[in-house]
């Protein structure tokens, strides 16, 4: 790697960069017909209707959309809508969220006294963060416009610009309900060990009140039911208040994950990154990742200790703090992290072959850009990325498929297809509906029989013999295992169908 060229850009060319790289390669999916409805297919659609006019009841969902995560963030992107509406600017402002942040984290190191080659070192380990690249492929996420605020509140407090600090604050909470429990950390951190005081109360006081609106309030009033994140705490409670309750007087319930192996593992994943640069003894800057990292922990769902999926996000800006910090740190005898750790094991053990053992001093900010992309190497999605080509044969029939369908009538399809099909009021999944039902609210019915979503494969081969069935519904599209069936009035016989029916070239 030619380091010596990357520490001659500014750091806004290599946010520049990063940014147009995160959108093509979520692009790049999409365009591939490999996003998916959850949840890019969600918010694609309740941003349109809202565009519209309509109200942003998703199809998928079955509910007004506030009834899923509160994400009042995401109602000033229909602005973008309203100038054009698709789908590409989810992708575009999910890559400047991801990527803008990491011009803060070079902004806070600087600050820390960091020089600029350092400083870039460490805006650059942040941009080849392996969850960076895989959440930026994972679809559209509410998570990822808190991302550069969660930087930007811990920038503010450093600075005690209070103003921003709100601001930043504000906007987290309004991204998901659950970044309340962040944010309520980040004020007894700011608190008890940044001498805050003034804002860490803000902080607190925001974040409680917020958290019960929301989970209390505007969730159950929107859903009619609990928020869904419970569900992967049966074992702690049927309810959010439940749920956080028996955590804090029933620790019994939860030792056992605590202490997991699943959970060592998770933990030393998500640090694995920066290890090289964590010193134990900063490691107080993580308090305010402390409920990101319970509530992944403690899930039953395995997805929340992946560096795949977002849920990790909110403990990166914490994280990295502590790599700066102990960067930063120049006092005797400390050491910079997992380095004083080998010095000593070479000192007692290995000091008649010192001369065999010498590895240049990890500050160097060559040594932390290697090490980021041997970890971005290691731990990135690459093998989706692979995947997508091995599933395109039929690229050109599904792009066929889609300009086929020229009326805003309802569609069903697969997860894959989807995300191809939301600007309209309805929407669904084949899992959602029955192939025996009616099928009254749809017109169209949209499969892909050689490279279907793995868990629908079975039903919409079964859909397939069901419409050919069907009176009212007729095979209108055919070509390389891409099916369309088009709801007709009335019913029409077979000879009837067979004559209107138009076979593609190629089938």
């Amino acid at each position: 790697m030619n380091t010596k060229g990357l520490f001659s850009l500014s750091i806004w060319k290599i946010i520049a960069i990063a940014t147009i790289i995160l959108f093509l390669y979520s692009s790049l999916r999409h365009f591939l017909f490999q996003s998916t409805a959850y949840d890019l297919g969600i918010y694609d659609q309740i941003i349109y209707l809202m565009s519209q006019g309509s109200q942003p009841i998703s199809s998928f969902l079955g509910f007004h959309f506030l009834g899923d995560h509160g994400a009042l963030a995401i109602y000033p992107l229909v602005f973008l809508y309203k100038l054009y509406p698709s789908v590409y600017w989810l992708f575009l402002v999910q890559a400047i969220c991801l990527a803008s942040a990491g011009g803060i984290t070079w902004k806070l190191a600087r600050l820390s006294g960091l020089n600029q080659r350092l400083a870039l070192a460490v805006a650059i380990a942040y941009l080849l963060y392996p969850e960076i690249f895989n959440i930026n492929l994972f679809d559209f996420h509410p998570d990822v416009l808190a991302v550069p605020a969660l930087f930007g509140a811990v920038l503010a407090a450093q600075q005690k610009q209070f103003i921003w600090f709100l601001i930043a604050i504000l906007w987290i909470l309004s991204c998901k309900a659950v970044f309340s429990l962040t944010v309520i950390a980040i004020g007894f951190w700011l608190i008890f060990f940044e001498q805050r005081r003034f804002s860490g109360m803000i902080a607190i006081a925001l974040g409680m009140a917020w958290f019960l609106l929301v989970t209390q309030i505007m969730i159950p009033f929107y859903s009619g039911q609990e928020a869904a994140g419970v569900s992967r705490y049966p074992y702690l409670g049927n309810s959010v208040l439940e749920v956080i309750t028996n955590t804090i007087v029933k620790p019994q319930l939860i030792i056992g994950k605590l202490f997991s192996i699943d959970s060592l593992i998770y933990v030393l994943e998500l640090g694995v990154a920066l290890i090289l640069w964590l010193n134990p003894q900063k490691f107080i800057a993580l308090i305010p990742a402390i409920p990101t990292l319970l509530l992944n922990i403690l899930s039953i769902d395995p997805m929340q200790r992946s560096l795949i999926y977002q849920y990790s996000l909110p403990a990166l800006p914490f994280l990295f703090l502590v790599m700066i910090r102990t960067l930063a740190d120049e006092k005797p005898g400390l050491g910079n992290g997992f380095w004083v750790l080998w010095n000593k094991f070479q000192k007692n053990t290995l000091s008649k072959f010192s001369h065999l053992f010498t590895i240049p001093h990890p500050k160097l900010p060559q040594w932390i850009v290697l090490w980021s992309s041997l970890i971005f190497l290691l731990w990135g999605d690459h093998s989706q990325v692979l995947g997508y080509f091995t599933r395109i044969d039929n690229w050109s029939a599904t792009q066929n498929a889609v300009a086929e369908i020229q009326t805003q009538g309802g569609v069903l399809t697969d997860n894959r297809l989807a995300p191809h099909f939301t600007h309209r009021q309805t929407i669904k999944l084949l899992n959602q509906v029955s192939p025996d039902f009616d099928l009254k609210e749809f017109d169209y019915v949209i499969l892909n029989l050689r490279h279907p979503w793995p868990d629908t494969k079975d039903l919409g081969e079964k859909y397939t013999q069901q419409l050919k069935q069907k009176p009212n519904f007729q095979l209108s599209y055919q070509q390389d295992d891409v099916l369309i069936f088009k709801r007709i009035s009335g019913g029409l016989n077979n000879n009837q169908e067979r004559s209107e029916f138009k076979e593609q070239p190629g089938v």
